[in-house]
């Protein structure tokens, strides 16, 4: 079967089977990187400026100045003649799509509505007051992670956006001209150069040059990742969890198995510690699956043929199951990043569906999502989608509650607040109503 392993799901011993659910989630959590990464942000914790460029220096072999951190405007603006115009017309396509999305997302975001008479309650919705956005380059370019949280940040209104961009690899302090394309276009003027980890400390803390942000949101590496969620016990939001790419993609006998390989391929290439999975009940399919897989591995670059065996092989595979309803089982106890549903009826299982990042109906390939569709592409990996969503622009606003009561519809709710005050032991509370002519 070549590099598709294929399993049934109910012999799955319990390792296995945790293996699969873990994937390469248990490498964020890892105590020696963890270790590692606090050290990081205890140096740039202390140190500011210096202690990013020492980690540019030890982790990216670049030498970069202090005054080298913030990309100068005319940097931003050269970026323009370096991008092909066919990339910049894609980028144009995607931020189209991407912020009509977002402006649906908060279109009654704020809202007003009356209980009872005299009773009105509501949400005043608006944009946080800060934000941080980490863009990584290690595996290669992703203009596409920047058009997909700057714009939802943009929309929600955020007054002092920051974007942090790793070096690209091997060509000194050159950061992707592409990413800084995106920056243009969103009106984002405030991007920096530093390395994962201390880039994600120099957001959260502030340096002579990041300024510090409330919220910092962006995938990456486990140690970005595991940055990310060591920043907030010194008070800066994150989203969880973005990590290592994955998709799982659930077909039937009715599914194309050359499109079913493209896509199980389209989030293995991310890297080495993704995730790839089939889960099907057609054992003719999966055969099929494992011929063409190995057909278009082939004819992948070298380096991205590694990544997509390793996602393929080692997180993922082929999982057989008894029907479609134990598929959708599974993949909801997987909750996966991206989902995938190539059946003769992609529609009738959603309702089955409880936890996924994303779910594209039929066979919509991945790569039009993490590029062009204007959902978000930014998604919780290891299992968080059961309780965190993907960014958009709610994640960049919040919500204040605005309530009033009517002497007359206060009146009615008296009893209610007295019964509670008391059992509670709260005096004042119930003082707050008699000095109002309430008892």
């Amino acid at each position: 079967m070549g590099v598709l392993a294929v399993r049934r799901l109910a012999g799955l011993d319990p390792a296995e089977r945790r293996l699969l659910l873990e994937r390469a989630t248990a490498e964020i959590f890892d105590e020696e990187l963890n270790r590692s990464v606090a050290a990081i942000l205890a140096d740039v914790r202390r140190h500011g400026d210096a202690a990013v460029c020492r980690a540019l220096s030890r982790f990216d072999g670049v030498e970069c100045p202090p005054q080298r951190l913030r990309i100068g405007a005319g940097e931003i603006a050269g970026a323009r003649a370096a991008v092909p115009g066919p990339v910049v017309d894609a980028i144009r396509t995607g931020l189209a799509n991407i912020r009509a999305f977002n402006e649906l997302v908060l279109a009654d975001a704020s809202w007003e509505a009356e209980l009872a008479p005299g009773l009105r309650v509501g949400e005043q919705t608006g944009p946080i007051d800060s934000a941080g956005l980490f863009v990584p380059s290690g595996k290669g370019s992703f203009p596409s992670v920047l058009m997909q949280i700057g714009t939802p940040a943009v929309v929600a209104g955020v007054p002092e956006i920051a974007v942090v961009v790793p070096p690209a690899a091997g060509r000194g302090l050159e950061v992707d001209p592409a990413v800084l394309v995106v920056a243009a276009e969103l009106g984002l003027e405030n991007v920096y150069r530093a390395n994962g980890p201390a880039g994600i400390a120099a957001l959260a803390f502030g340096t002579e040059t990041f300024p510090r942000v409330s919220k910092v949101v962006g995938p990456g590496s486990p140690a970005v990742t595991a940055a990310q969620i060591q920043v907030q016990l010194h008070g800066c939001s994150t989203a969880m969890l973005f990590g290592p790419s994955e998709s799982l993609v659930i077909a039937d006998d009715s599914a194309d198995p050359v499109l079913v390989a493209a896509d199980v391929l389209n989030e293995a290439e991310h890297g080495l510690d993704s995730a790839a999975l089939l889960v099907t009940p057609s054992e003719r399919l999966v055969a099929s699956v494992g011929v063409e897989i190995d057909r278009q591995l082939a004819e992948l670059p070298a380096w991205r043929r590694e990544y997509a065996a390793s996602a393929i092989s080692r997180f993922g595979g082929a999982l057989l199951v008894r029907d479609l309803e134990e598929a959708c089982a599974f993949a909801s106890e997987y909750a996966p990043e991206h989902l995938q549903v190539n059946t003769a009826d992609p529609e009738a299982l959603l309702s089955k569906l409880e936890h996924a990042g994303e779910i594209l109906l039929g066979p919509t390939p991945f790569s039009a999502a993490n590029y062009v569709l204007g959902i978000p592409a930014t998604l919780p990996t290891g299992g968080f989608a059961r309780v965190s969503s993907g960014v958009n622009a709610r994640a960049f606003v919040k919500t204040t509650s605005i309530g009033s009561a009517t002497p007359e519809a206060l009146a009615r709710l008296a009893p209610a607040i007295f019964a509670l005050a008391e059992h509670e032991g709260f005096p004042a509370h119930a003082a707050a109503l008699r000095v109002r002519g309430l008892s």
